[in-house]
């Protein structure tokens, strides 16, 4: 029964990736199902998800032999599962950021990002708490019977694990450094697999990117006289220019620059009768 329901599984996903275009692989680990049901739901309509074994993805990918497929395979991941659809990747990366919510950092967690207990009133009153903020070097004192933290502190840097008294104090403060939700780990589309690095990256600074390598190129297609759609037009402009100045300064009779030439003789000839009263 358990053999044949795992070769279901297969078969269901060599038939998603065959009819999607985009195949995302996500990280489960920690997500309530709660939530990840209320996500299927809101997106029925544009995605699919897929829950399946290591083992069972990679014999999927295999048998499917779609180039570059499985690169993803490759990234770590703990509860895997896979996303089918055909929104784009890094839309898809932004929606599954959004439907992300914050919750309390529990022990063995860790940090997306450097964690600070901020400077000012808390909420906890006068009490053995203080100790445990001295005891995590956080300096605090008692004021108008609460609990005041005297300078922000960092408590765990990004990337560091939560232990069980940070996880206590974290909860005690009321602050919820961790979001929940679908972890996207990396993305096939067209033969190609982009990681979450590159699809974190904002669609602005994205565009600024792809902005600044094309003034790169052109500057060095302009340059190096290289011939493009983009910068024939300049190195004309540039050419025209050259022959133009090389022609005024060799007083050459082209019609081209023939009144130039003239203009300039006459500036020659008033400098002259200026400076001679002649």
């Amino acid at each position: 029964m358990v053999k044949e329901y795992k070769k279901e599984q297969v078969k269901t996903l060599t038939k998603y990736m065959k009819e999607y275009p985009v195949i995302g692989l996500v990280d489960l680990y920690k997500m309530p199902s709660k939530q990840l049901q209320a996500i299927r739901k809101d997106m029925r309509n544009d995605a699919k998800i897929v829950m399946a074994k290591k083992r069972l993805i990679k014999i999927a990918m295999k048998e499917i032999n779609r180039s570059g497929l499985e690169k993803l395979y490759e990234i770590d991941m703990k509860k895997p599962a896979l996303i089918f659809t055909a929104i784009n990747p890094f839309k898809l990366f932004k929606i599954l950021e959004g439907n992300k919510s914050p919750t309390y950092a529990k022990e063995g967690d860790i940090t997306p990002i450097d964690i600070a207990i901020p400077e000012g009133p808390t909420k906890l009153p006068a009490g053995p708490a203080i100790g445990e903020l001295q005891r995590a070097k956080i300096p605090a004192m008692v004021k108008e019977g609460k609990i005041h933290v005297s300078k922000e502190t960092i408590v765990l840097k990004k990337d560091g694990k939560v232990t069980t008294d940070v996880a206590n104090l974290l909860k005690k403060l009321d602050i919820q450094p961790m979001n929940i939700g679908i972890n996207l780990l990396g993305v096939w589309e067209d033969g190609f697999v982009f990681n979450k690095g590159i699809l974190s990256v904002s669609t602005e600074e994205y565009i600024q990117k792809l902005q600044l390598a094309h003034s790169y190129a052109l500057n060095l297609a302009v340059n190096t006289k290289y011939t493009t759609k983009e910068s024939i037009k300049i190195l004309l402009q540039k050419a025209y220019w050259n022959a133009k100045n090389l022609g005024l300064n060799r007083n050459i009779l082209d019609k081209g620059i023939i009144e130039d030439v003239l203009r300039k003789a006459k500036m020659q000839a008033d400098m002259i009768k200026n400076k001679t009263g002649v």
